[in-house]
């Protein structure tokens, strides 16, 4: 075949494609370029782009031996990264369907697709890449594409990217540790170094071809690792045009196998996980993560942290540094929470109050008055000893003690965590990276406005005008504001059912146990209603959850954030604010609005003018809460686990069954890999939203379930190692990326640390009975008010009890639905003035003894931590003072390399022109002169 020059190429494809497919191209094919983005990240960058397009990236050769690929046979081993030849490393793998072997009636969509396909292969063989397509061993219908990127392809493209890359190697001393003396024990924790080796260390500058010689290059193939390689294939692979329509440019790997021409885009594992590969040369990179981070017998050892960032990119491990970091945290939290767990355990038997709620002599003698209309009977107070007993637990002065404690813990860990990232950033070389990272092709294939940058006053393309971007922000932000709409009427409609199906538990419970002691000690009436009410919330939860992830992808796609980053803050924001509401408005409503406005039996207050207002039990609704939170959280954790481990597993298992059991043994690498689930660019984030929401029900809702970091602190042991297992073993190879922090999850987490102060102080004054219990200790149990002479919780359960008159029931305009009852009087919840009395039914002394108390500490609560938050944010600096000088040092000493290599070369070059003037003086100076 003889050579063809890059445009006629290109030309020859889309007069193919206008054939069949329609006009793909309305301009000349001089004019068309291969690259998608029409801006590129500088003016360097482009002209090296145009220079490189012009001599195809390679020899003559390469040009017209691989502008098709051409059908190899499998000829190498199982766990081979190579091309046929053993020489060419496989960067990333393309796999497609063969239309020619496929059983439809689709020959018309067949063809499209094939020729779009061809057409893009064509352009990535022109831009410099190299492809070889084998068939599979197991289906002869799938081919694999097989993706080579040249040296000066990728030169050219890191130089493009700003990739930094060695210089030389780091010599400078680190700081020894204050717990290298206790290297006895830490060893035990530490990944064994005989067996992953620590990473060298080197000074990293932007790689810039012209000054190339400056770089640390011993061998050509391993100066790029196979990480930088897949990330600059993959960049390519996404700004590839297959398609020009209408002006309208259609491009990436994205776009073509959501379309379904090609099946699957991936890079390859470097062996199988369980053993290691036969070649000699393949650092196993794979099968030492499983053994040593993944495996089971692992779980108490320290992350390979440098080995993760290696092999997967530097964000997926800044989460495993970050949820590491975070489990560390959690011991301390787990460790006070279980102590005020056990300290409230033990003193249960001191809980004057509930003993007298279960004294038969005085529980037993109190009737409760109906917590419904016209069909709820009376109740004696003592069917809520269980409960009661059991509130004794939360409800105690440890919880106080643990609420303000995580009010500090939670400064302490964000602030220490800015310090463990700074480090990050140093040791994994990101610290400049927002100032390298570059536009995303969608953003860059819809810039056709030109306006003029501020700064440089230049031109430059954008997407949309300013007043297109409004609109688009505001059509958003209306998207986001009713799908939160839509979850606060879920939320009413989960009231209405609690409210109505009270009733019903209300009556047939008591139907159904006929006064036997076991169904009325354990089952009452409000824990039926909590429970099921619970279960259905969980469930609404996690349906709404499903919807409304991809209607926040749509939303943010259309609002067409400029870079990765930007993209992926903007969708942080749209989940949490849906995910905040859509988890936590349940525990709001228990811990701050019911029982709250409940008026009284004789003028209750009614909901949506129908259903008369929830009560809590006599001890407060702290107990619910707490069945609230453990539900959610334990719902929550093993949905999570059978989605993200049990259907991989078992997708896996049915894909390995579907293959030929005798041609497994000689599967090569891409064909096992294919098999593979594939983790999709968002796999990330839903992990970090897993984890922000199960940190939010650790901090906004402590204090009413101490042992709530102890479930979190279990369950993110298990997560680290589960998350390991599923990337090593389940997952196909994600493409590296870069990363710097965790992004939006960091402003969310201060968000919710700042929030988590005002809850726990209003659960603890509001949702528990710990204030009125000390303000009756204080000041009720004695004279004027008491009749006791010392301080004591006797009685307590009497005044906390107001009494009605059943004469002044009344239900609507109906009679009263109890009159002629045998009780002509019955208590409820609240402190009002018995009948009969001057103000009947009005808010007596103590209830305004005690409205004065719980906004006083609430007051006073908020200011004593958010003070010692604000001392230690002050105190304690984002970045050590020792990582900064680091920073300092090297960015000092690179620039000094650099600055010392440009020297040598000038003199180097002078040198060079001096001697070839002085050689043409002496010539000129030796030679004969003539007449």
């Amino acid at each position: 075949m003889p050579m063809m020059t890059r445009d006629v190429l290109l030309e020859m494809e889309l007069e193919e494609d206008d054939e069949e497919d329609g006009d793909i191209g309305n301009v000349p094919a001089s004019k068309r370029p291969l690259m998608a983005p029409p801006t590129l990240p500088s003016s360097l960058a482009l002209e090296n782009l145009e220079q490189t397009n012009v001599s195809g990236f390679g020899s003559l050769k390469s040009q017209q031996d691989f502008r098709t690929p051409e059908f190899e046979e499998f000829n190498g081993k199982p766990d081979s990264l190579y091309f046929n030849d053993g020489q060419r490393r496989i960067d990333f793998v393309l796999v497609y369907e063969d239309e020619s072997r496929k059983e439809t009636n689709k020959k018309g969509s067949n063809e499209k697709q094939r020729r779009k396909r061809q057409a893009y292969e064509s352009n990535l063989i022109c831009d410099g890449l190299q492809l070889e397509a084998t068939r599979s061993l197991v289906d002869d219908k799938l081919v694999f594409v097989k993706v080579h990127a040249p040296w000066e392809v990728l030169c050219t493209y890191a130089e493009i990217m700003h990739i930094k890359l060695p210089l030389k190697p780091n010599d400078l001393k680190t700081r020894s540790s204050a717990f290298d003396n206790f290297n006895w024990f830490t060893k035990l924790l530490q990944v064994d170094e005989s067996i992953i080796k620590p990473e060298q260390e080197f000074f990293t500058a932007p790689f810039e071809k012209n000054r190339m010689n400056d770089f640390y290059i011993q061998d050509r193939d391993t100066f790029f690792n196979p990480a930088t390689r897949s990330r600059i294939v993959y960049f390519i692979l996404s700004r590839i045009m297959y398609q020009v329509r209408d002006n309208v440019k259609k491009f990436g790997i994205n776009k073509l196998v959501n379309s379904g021409i090609y099946k699957a885009a991936f890079p390859l594992h470097d062996c199988n996980f369980s053993t290691p590969s036969e070649d000699l040369s393949c650092p196993n990179e794979r099968y030492l993560l499983y053994r040593e981070w993944a495996h089971p017998r692992s779980i108490y050892k320290k992350q390979p942290l440098d080995l993760i960032r290696k092999y997967y990119g530097e964000k997926i491990g800044i989460y495993f540094a970050w949820l590491g970091y975070y489990t560390q945290m959690l011991l301390l939290a787990a460790i006070v929470g279980v102590a005020c767990f056990l300290y409230g355990y033990f003193t249960e038997d001191n809980c004057t109050w509930s003993k007298e709620v279960c004294d038969p002599n005085i529980g037993g003698q109190i009737i409760m008055c109906p917590q419904c209309d016209d069909e709820c009977p009376f109740w004696s107070l003592n069917v809520t000893c269980e409960s009661s007993k059991k509130l004794c637990i939360f409800d105690s002065f440890g919880t106080l003690v643990f609420a303000v404690f995580m009010g500090v813990w939670v400064t302490l860990f964000l602030e220490f965590w800015k310090r463990r990232q700074a480090e990050l950033e140093y040791e994994w070389d990101t610290v400049e990276l927002q100032q390298e990272e570059q536009a995303r092709p969608e953003y860059e294939a819809r810039c056709t406005h030109v306006v003029i940058n501020e700064i440089t006053q230049e031109e430059e393309r954008v997407p949309f005008t300013t007043w297109g971007k409004c609109i688009r922000v505001t059509l958003c932000a209306s998207a986001v504001f009713f799908w939160i709409l839509l979850i606060i009427a879920s939320v009413i409609g989960i009231i209405v059912y609690r409210l109505s199906v009270f009733v019903i538990f209300s009556v047939n419970l008591r139907k159904i146990s006929n006064g036997t002691d076991p169904i009325q000690k354990y089952v009452t009436p409000q824990m039926a209603t909590s429970i099921t009410a619970s279960l259905i919330s969980f469930i609404i939860i996690m349906i709404l959850n499903t919807i409304y992830e991809k209607v926040a992808i749509m939303i943010t796609n259309f609002e067409l954030p400029r870079t990765q980053t930007d993209y992926e803050n903007s969708l942080t924001m749209k989940m949490f604010l849906f995910q905040f509401v859509n988890y936590y408005s349940s525990c709001f409503y228990i811990a701050f609005f019911k029982g709250k406005f409940v008026g009284y039996p004789g003028d209750p207050v009614y909901w949506l003018g129908k259903y008369r207002n929830e009560e809590c039990d006599p001890g407060g609704c702290l107990l619910e809460l707490t069945t609230q939170l453990i539900i959610i959280m334990g719902g929550k954790a093993i949905w999570n686990n059978i989605q993200e481990v049990l259907l991989p597993w078992v997708m896996n298992v049915f894909g390995r069954c579907r293959t030929v059991s005798g041609a497994e043994k000689i599967t090569p690498r891409w064909e096992q890999d294919y098999h593979l689930q594939p983790m999709g660019k968002l796999g990330l984030f839903y992990e970090y939203l897993e984890m922000i929401i199960q940190f939010g029900f650790v901090t906004l809702f402590v204090a009413s379930f101490p042992l709530a970091p102890l479930l979190a602190l279990v369950n993110n042991i298990l997560e680290i190692r589960v998350d390991a297992w599923k990337l090593t073993t389940q997952y196909r190879r994600m493409v590296p990326e870069k990363a710097q922090d965790i992004g939006a999850w960091q402003p969310i987490m201060q968000g919710i640390a700042i929030l988590a102060v005002v809850t726990n102080a209003m659960i603890i004054a509001f949702t528990s009975d710990m204030i009125p219990r000390l303000v009756y200790y204080w000041s009720f149990s004695i004279p004027p008010y008491g009749d006791h002479l010392d301080y004591s919780m006797e009685g307590y359960i009497n005044i906390s009890l107001s009494i009605f008159n059943t004469a002044d029931f009344k239900s609507g305009v109906k009679e009263n639905p109890y009159a002629g009852s045998k009780y002509d009087t019955c208590r409820y919840r609240d402190f009002r003035y018995p009948p009969g009395h001057p103000q009947e039914y009005k808010h007596n002394i103590y209830y305004w003894h005690v409205i004065a108390a719980k906004l006083a500490f609430i007051i006073v609560m908020e200011h004593i931590i958010y003070s010692v938050k604000f001392f230690i944010s002050y105190t304690i600096p984002d970045v050590s003072k020792s990582t900064k000088s680091k920073i300092k040092r090297e960015k000092y000493l690179t620039q000094k390399l650099l600055h010392e290599n440009h020297l040598k070369d000038m003199t180097k070059n002078i040198g060079v022109i001096a001697e070839k003037m002085i050689g043409a003086v002496v010539d000129n100076n030796l030679r004969p002169k003539s007449d």
